[in-house]
């Protein structure tokens, strides 16, 4: 059985008159995985919650219309006004047979590394999430990566620094395990570059206000020569 579970009920409804469907409080969806698409409603406020909970990395036990499937979050359409879901796509699966799922990868421990307490450095996440594969019993919520003993600026976190649990792998074979996901930089030496290159730019944007003048002066005494 799943941690997290939802009741739908089945929908006929489709196209424009999903309108109706979301009036009434519901969240359209489509059951993907069996002989056809099963298209199903749920109410707002469950569906939400279950979805922030599970995310795209844990399985759900649904229930439609009394029948039970174990699915998998594989899409949300999201109002990008309102904010608010307007459909979900699921994947049926099966307990028993290993199936694809993305992964937050969490860094900790920062704040306890030289790097941070020491030199006062931060940190930039390249990557939030990956692709794993495992069994619905055995998928991560989330895959943690120490940086306890980060101590200079060029040390990084790697694909190769995270710890795989038992019965999970990587989804894409070809991964590269010397993909940065995270790595330092200096705040103190960045400010400084922004303030230099803010400099610059003022400085270009004078000069070039200097020569817009001369020109403009050098064109009316032209003309007045001219007069």
């Amino acid at each position: 059985m799943a941690e997290y579970k939802l009741t739908l009920e089945k929908r006929e409804l489709t196209g424009k008159k999903l309108k109706s469907v979301r009036a009434a409080g519901l969240i359209p969806s489509v059951i993907y995985g069996g002989k056809e698409p099963m298209m199903a409603a749920s109410e707002y406020v469950p569906t939400e919650k279950v979805l922030e909970k599970a995310g795209y990395h844990s399985p759900v036990d649904l229930d439609i219309a009394g029948k039970k499937q174990m699915a998998i979050v594989k899409d949300v359409q999201i109002d990008p006004v309102s904010r608010k879901i307007l459909n979900v796509e699921f994947q049926a699966i099966s307990a028993k047979e290993a199936v694809t799922a993305t992964t937050p990868i969490v860094i900790v421990n920062f704040e306890a590394s030289e790097a941070s307490k020491t030199y006062h450095f931060a940190m930039t996440q390249a990557m939030e999430e990956i692709a794993v594969k495992a069994k619905p019993a055995d998928l991560p919520k989330e895959l943690e990566l120490d940086a306890s003993q980060m101590t200079a600026v060029e040390d990084k976190l790697t694909v190769a620094d995270i710890v795989l649990p038992k019965g999970v792998e990587f989804a894409d074979k070809e991964l590269d395990n010397e993909q940065v996901v995270a790595s330092l930089y200096d705040p103190a030496v960045e400010a400084e570059k922004r303030e230099a290159e803010e400099a610059e730019s003022a400085s270009e944007a004078e000069a070039s206000e200097e020569a817009a003048e001369t020109a403009e002066g050098e064109q009316k005494s032209e003309e007045e020569k001219t007069e």
